[in-house]
């Protein structure tokens, strides 16, 4: 008989659930439930998944759901045909005991099949595996499906029999599961499958919703309990009223956006209602982005900006309620706010009455970690950097000017704004500095010498900001590697990846005149904590993140690896080397070259001891080794002042013009001559070749 094939429909109905986990606990409950229904052959291909998921549910609907699994034949190698039969042809003791663990008997011998298995021959037993029914296999995909769940926390709780236990993120009171109209009986968390669930909380049309087919789900949902079950179609909901709100205020006035900020209101409610409320105009005398933020950490609010990004007084809440008079909700939210604002505005008046400079020796009394003592010694630190780093970026001016910002850059740690808010370090400390009279410069660089905060933020905007950020960056770094805190696979925790990523963003986009190496021992001299080979392992962390950044930019691996196996110094220098390396590959001439620069090295890395890069015309006697020292003569010097002035795709198609001389070259000539000072002649003729071919890149790394 063939199997019936429906959709299928299955709910777990719950208390609310974590709103910041939302979206990937109905990802993973409906995406692990679909990949076990496919793998025991119940869906198939073809099969298309919805994922659901609300504040009080977890739901799946999978097109072209079989009730049964197609048969499955099964074949199944036993022993080798010596071990299994004996001489007469009978079955051994060795091969009943197997069919017997099969659930075979002697019959089956005559069944078994010989077949070839390598050079001897086996028997293998052939059977049927009945296809798994829907009751089995969504049992056994729900079971899956919940243990699965990236459930950080689980809550323990009582089933109604006041008994037996249950383990789960949150309590779960129904399960509904239906392939077509049928409910399919399974099991979960203590509850019988069924086709009734609930719907809203406050607003549904019935206490109990009944499904009446997998199709109608979201649709009865809507209907009967007042609910928009998909996660997709409510965010969208949303994001139309919001924008429909803002249209209504005129003005030009528009939502902040913040995606993170919608996915957890969207978690938040089952049927969005937007409403427009407004708060005092005084408060928009604190800082735009202390009212932002506490609106949306604490209240879940979008505030409105003019078409200028200024904060206005009013803001948009996402209700979960529809009543016919909104204005209760209205005064309601507008009254939660208004403490809110005022603590915010108190935190900034209560700030403003002392300097950041005379906060700065508070931070000695700041813990920032157990082996590298304070905050104030930490300052110290990055303040010795950011000089350093100021006076080769080119003048006393911008040194003095760094060193000022570096001293303050942390004093906001200590305010009452940034205690509540951490994350409004150093925007804070910008307004502060500017009301203390010290200009845009240092207050822009205490803002800034944070960023890049994360992948593609912004980099500082001004030098001393950028000097600043360097400091503090590596002074992080080099600080974290003298005690051995180094980040191990996914673990991170004090972001030493994304703090060497800024690093190397800033010197290689603003093309900084600082070398990489000497930033690196400036900063380990701080630190007496510091090993011997620190300086390698931090420099080899920094070049890594900069070759996973360049790959993400377009840039081949080969390409990557030959210019950062030559650990070049200036970072700005990097994407010209780049580009003259994808040139020079595309020449006809250079995959011989590379090949040859491969073999060169190799020659080098065999011969006793360190080759001194010096040929003697007189010790030339085959045409081939006079002929490649007559072009190098010739070409090197060019090449040499092409690289020089960076020109360095110039250089390498220079370079290319030593194909011909180098393939006679190997074609003609022993290196490895008997004669000692023709061996090392010619090694020496090697090593300057490769000197010359290899100042822009490895040139062997483009070697297939």
């Amino acid at each position: 008989m063939s199997a019936a094939v429906k959709n299928l429909l299955v709910e777990l109905f719950v208390e609310e659930l974590p709103p910041k986990a939302l979206r990937k606990l109905g990802d993973a409950f409906a995406g692990v439930l679909f990949e076990q229904l496919k793998a025991q052959g119940l869906a198939t291909a073809e099969s298309r998944l919805s994922a659901f998921a609300s504040p009080r549910r977890l739901a799946a609907h999978v097109t072209a759901v079989a009730d049964r699994a197609a048969d499955k034949a099964v074949s199944q190698k036993l022993m080798p045909v010596s071990v299994g039969l004996d001489a007469a042809g009978n079955a051994t003791p060795a091969l009943l005991k197997k069919l017997q663990a099969l659930g075979a008997d002697a019959a089956a011998v005559a069944q078994l099949r010989r077949a070839p298995d390598g050079k001897a021959e086996a028997l293998f037993h052939d059977s049927t595996v009945p296809g798994a029914t829907l009751a089995e296999g969504l049992q056994k995909a729900l079971h899956e499906s919940l243990a699965k769940l990236p459930i950080p926390k689980v809550m323990t709780y009582q089933l109604a029999d006041g008994w037996s236990d249950v383990k789960f993120v949150r309590p779960a009171h129904a399960l509904v599961a239906l392939h077509g109209a049928d409910v399919v009986p399974v099991t979960a968390l203590g509850l019988q499958a069924g086709r009734v669930t609930h719907g809203h909380r406050f607003e549904a049309a019935m206490e109990q919703v009944t499904i009446p087919d997998a199709d109608s789900y979201a649709a009865t949902l809507a209907r009967d309990g007042a609910v928009i079950a998909s996660f997709d179609e409510r965010r969208a909901e949303i994001v139309r009223q919001l924008q429909a709100a803002a249209a209504q205020v005129g003005g030009g006035v528009r939502p902040i956006e913040d995606d993170a900020l919608l996915d957890e209101v969207t978690a938040l409610v089952e049927r969005p209602n937007v409403l427009v409320c407004q708060f005092e105009p005084e408060f928009l005398a604190v800082p735009q982005e202390c009212l932002i933020l506490t609106m949306k950490a604490n209240q879940k609010y979008f505030p409105l900006l003019d078409a200028a990004g200024r904060l206005t007084n009013r803001f948009l809440v996402v209700s979960n309620i529809r009543p016919a008079d909104a204005s209760a909700v209205i005064g309601g939210n507008e009254r939660v706010v208004r403490p809110r604002l005022a603590d915010a505005k108190f935190f900034f008046d209560q700030d403003r009455k002392r300097t950041l400079e005379s906060r700065v020796p508070g931070l000695a009394k700041v813990v920032y970690h157990n082996k590298l003592g304070t905050q104030g010694e930490r300052i110290e630190r990055v303040r010795a950097i950011a000089k350093v780093v100021g006076a080769q970026m080119g003048s006393d001016h911008l040194a003095h000017e760094a060193d000022i910002a570096a001293r303050l850059a942390k004093a906001d740690l200590l305010t009452d704004m940034v205690g509540e808010f951490p994350e409004l370090q150093g925007i804070m400390g910008a307004y502060y500095a500017r009301h203390d009279g010290l200009g845009d410069e240092i207050a822009n660089a205490i803002e800034d010498h944070y960023r890049p905060r994360f992948a593609g933020d912004e980099l500082p905007a001004s030098q001393t900001g950028l000097v600043v950020a360097i400091a503090d960056k590596i002074e992080t770094l080099a600080g974290l590697f003298a005690i051995g805190q180094l980040p191990t696979g996914d673990k991170d925790p004090f972001a030493l990846r994304r703090h060497a990523l800024g690093i190397v963003r800033m010197l290689m986009e603003r093309d900084l005149p600082i070398r990489l190496n000497e930033l690196v021992i400036e900063a380990l001299g701080l630190f007496p904590q510091a090993q011997p080979d620190t300086a390698t392992q931090l420099t080899d962390f920094i070049y890594d993140r900069f070759a996973g950044l360049l790959r993400e930019q377009g840039y081949s691996v080969q390409e990557v690896e030959a210019v950062l196996a030559l650990r070049p110094q200036r970072l700005g220098d990097v994407a010209k080397r780049l580009a003259a390396v994808r040139a020079f590959a595309a020449l006809p001439e250079a995959p011989a070259l590379a090949a040859a620069n491969k073999r060169i090295g190799n020659i080098l890395k065999k011969a006793d001891g360190a080759v001194d890069p010096h040929v003697s015309e007189v010790l030339l006697q085959e045409d081939a080794e006079k002929a490649l020292y007559a072009a190098m003569r010739k070409l090197a010097p060019e090449a040499l002042a092409q690289f020089e002035a960076g020109d360095y795709t110039a250089s390498l198609r220079t370079l290319a013009a030593l194909r011909g001389p180098v393939d006679a070259f190997f074609d003609d000539v022993m290196v490895n001559a008997e004669q000692t000072d023709l061996r090392l002649n010619r090694l020496g003729l090697l090593a300057t070749l490769h000197q010359a071919m290899n100042r822009v890149a490895d040139l062997s790394r483009l070697a297939t």
